[in-house]
């Protein structure tokens, strides 16, 4: 009986949630981050004459480091509350789940603290994502071999 009271109190102090303006600005912030991308991969192919595939490697290694280093510096999660979803979907938010993770536990050593809790959110993305292509790989080999 106090669960659904506390949830009935909750729903009047709840701010109303816009989830058509959410949706539009976390597909916008998104694009953002892919055209961004994009530009990043383009540049380093003409610029500096990268094959395509190298070039996108270094973009998801700038992407990675800035998404950390925007973490460690507080402003990642700021960023977040206004573009919504947009920053989180890409690897961007990859980024910042191992980050924060790191850095909520480092008092506690980089054994028991970093180390051990890093992998927390990530860690189930990473599991599931090999247990995932290893299933559609088996059912691809089945249904039309490799190749």
């Amino acid at each position: 009986m106090k669960n659904i009271k506390y949830d009935k109190i909750a729903d009047v102090h709840k701010a109303p949630e816009n989830r058509i303006k959410n949706a539009f600005v976390a597909f916008l912030s998104g694009g953002v981050i892919g055209v961004l991308g994009e530009g990043l991969i383009e540049i380093l192919c003409m610029q500096f004459h990268m094959a395509r595939n190298d070039a996108a490697t270094i973009m998801i290694v700038t992407f990675i480091f800035l998404a950390s280093l925007f973490t460690a510096l507080g402003f990642f999660d700021k960023l977040v509350t206004k573009f919504r979803c947009g920053l989180l979907i890409p690897i961007t938010g990859f980024a910042h789940s191992m980050t924060s993770s790191a850095l909520d536990y480092k008092k506690e050593g980089p054994i028991y603290g970093i180390g051990s809790n890093m992998f927390k959110l990530a860690g189930s993305v990473i599991i599931y994502g090999i247990v995932s292509a290893w299933f559609f790989g088996m059912i691809r080999y089945i249904i039309g071999g490799i190749g």
